[in-house]
């Protein structure tokens, strides 16, 4: 419907509570701590449940995907739990800009949120391109570099928990060293300090790296790509590392900045071959840059540990990604998501979950559908897509993953075999 635009203001941002829905406990977890030390009343929702996907339901088109679904969920859910003052709430939703259908996800809020009768509640997007601008939100260079530090930790993060958790000697050790640490981490995002910083990642990944774990145990690997949310909220997509971990395997997920850095990279191609223009190559390469600048530090000590290994630029992912899948594939995670796959496979995780919102099409065409190719190019591949949404049987999900993990464990079974 024509509505007015209700802006959040600089006077809003000293009293009014901003929502923010959650997509990865780990990532926003630290995140949060970025928003408040700029001065922003943030509440993060991280409560979901089966109510939060029925309200969703009911202000969102069952056409939709997914994500939509849960993060519309959350965010009507609050506003009608009367935790809080509605005339001083605020609501923030991320917009992609792209051809991805998440750039409706603020159109699709805002029709819920005046049907549900709370249409003068300011509407806040968060994107990197600044579609809408609202003067008390601002995503200036403090703020960015804020965030950027703490999503790197929660790559790292997830890169040596997941890493070390299935081996561990004493149950708990893991998480307890993680709980740890994103305490510790907290201070340098506020601060905005790189060189405490970069002291964290060194001294996380050294923990980590000396944290006793089985080393004679030998589990089969395997990654973890697909749609943003899906891939990394834990309800979206059933407790899938859970599941890995229950199951006797290890999940390697890949890291939440570098679909950044793919959105960054594609204003490289729009310029040499699309209608993007000399600035936005520019511009990319800066914002390239500039993330780098947080991940160098993160990337030596990584290749210098025992345990873990780096992630490669999105430089060398464009190269490897370019013989099998056009770098022309924008929507969604696009040819990123091919990309992944193919960096999963070459770096010793022949296996891999895509795990995928029903009715997401961009993930169907560079996920699924290079099954069969990356197959052809990787025989050792063992890929499996498997569905998510709210009508999905999750017993058909699970029987999905183990037919996956029989034929992983197969296949380490016979290279053990022959190294013997």
């Amino acid at each position: 419907p024509e509505t007015d635009k209700i802006l959040f203001t600089e006077e809003m941002k000293k009293d009014y509570t901003v929502l923010i829905p959650q997509m990865s406990p780990i990532h926003f977890d630290l995140a949060q701590d970025a928003f408040t030390s700029e001065g922003y009343k943030i509440k993060l929702l991280t409560e979901i449940n089966p109510q939060t996907v029925e309200i969703g339901q009911k202000y969102v088109n069952n056409d939709a995907c997914y994500p939509a679904i849960i993060v519309i969920g959350q965010l009507i859910q609050a506003l009608e739990s009367g935790e809080y003052d509605l005339n001083h709430t605020a609501v923030v939703i991320s917009q992609t800009g792209g051809v991805c259908r998440a750039t409706n996800y603020s159109s699709l809020l805002k029709r819920a949120m005046i049907d549900a009768g709370y249409g003068q509640i300011p509407l806040i997007t968060f994107s990197m391109t600044n579609v809408e601008k609202h003067p008390g939100f601002k995503m200036d260079r403090p703020l960015l570099g804020k965030l950027i530090m703490a999503f790197t930790l929660g790559d790292l993060f997830l890169r040596v928990l997941y890493r070390v958790r299935p081996y561990e000697l004493e149950k708990g050790s893991a998480d307890a060293l993680y709980r740890k640490w994103a305490r510790r981490c907290r201070r340098a995002i506020a601060e905005n300090s790189l060189k405490r910083f970069e002291r964290c990642v060194r001294e996380i990944i050294h923990e980590f790296d000396e944290l006793p774990i089985d080393e004679t145990l030998v589990k089969p690997k395997v990654g973890v790509v697909g749609e943003i949310l899906v891939k990394y909220h834990p309800y979206a997509n059933n407790d899938l590392v859970d599941v890995l971990e229950r199951e006797g395997a290890e999940a390697v997920v890949p890291d939440m900045v570098g679909f950044f850095l793919y959105c960054c990279y594609d204003s490289i191609f729009d310029h040499r071959y699309m209608s993007g223009t000399w600035m936005d190559e520019v511009t990319g390469r800066i914002l390239i840059a500039f993330m780098e600048r947080y991940r160098k530090v993160m990337k030596k000590e990584l290749s210098a540990s025992k345990r873990f290994s780096p992630p490669c630029s999105i430089y060398e992912l464009a190269d490897i990604a370019r013989n099998v899948i056009s770098l022309g594939h924008h929507a969604g995670e696009g040819w990123f998501l091919t990309g992944e796959m193919i960096e999963l496979i070459e770096s010793g995780v022949p296996n891999i979950v895509c795990a995928q919102p029903f009715a997401c099409l961009p993930n169907h065409v560079t996920g699924k559908a290079m099954i069969k190719s990356l197959g052809k190019q990787f025989p050792g591949a063992n890929i499996v897509a498997v569905d998510y949404d709210p009508g999905a049987s999750e017993v058909n999900q699970l029987n999905r993953i183990k037919l996956m993990l029989s034929v992983a464990n197969r296949n380490l079974r016979v290279e053990q075999a022959k190294a013997e």
